[in-house]
């Protein structure tokens, strides 16, 4: 309920990559001149949602809950970069993931890979 609260309608983003930035889910970028890096994340946005997204991606990262990809690949996240990034990343995914199921009006179905 939080992410459709922040959202107001599906057809406010053209696309639902959008979605991570306009919630504050992805890093901030510094670049000047021949300078390229990225910071922390920006935090903008809704707060609620944002905590709300962190929770359930803790839930699929720590607990056996939603698809075993989800969490495969917050994992294989988790052992380059850390946990807490891991975590952002897969409620940044969730978020996009919500995004496009809503616009389009499909239930999540995960394609198991053999």
């Amino acid at each position: 309920m939080a992410v459709v609260a922040a959202f107001d309608d599906a057809s406010r983003f053209r696309r639902s990559s959008s979605v991570g930035a306009y919630l504050g889910l992805t890093p901030r970028r510094y670049e000047s001149g021949e300078i390229s890096r990225n910071g922390r994340v920006s935090k903008r946005g809704d707060g609620f949602t944002r905590k709300c997204l962190f929770e359930a991606a803790n839930a699929i990262f720590c607990r056996n809950l939603g698809g075993p990809r989800l969490r495969d690949w917050a994992k294989a996240i988790a052992e380059r970069t850390g946990p807490r990034k891991a975590k952002v990343a897969l409620a940044r995914k969730v978020a996009v993931t919500l995004h496009a199921m809503w616009r389009t009006n499909t239930p999540f179905r995960e394609v198991v890979m053999a």
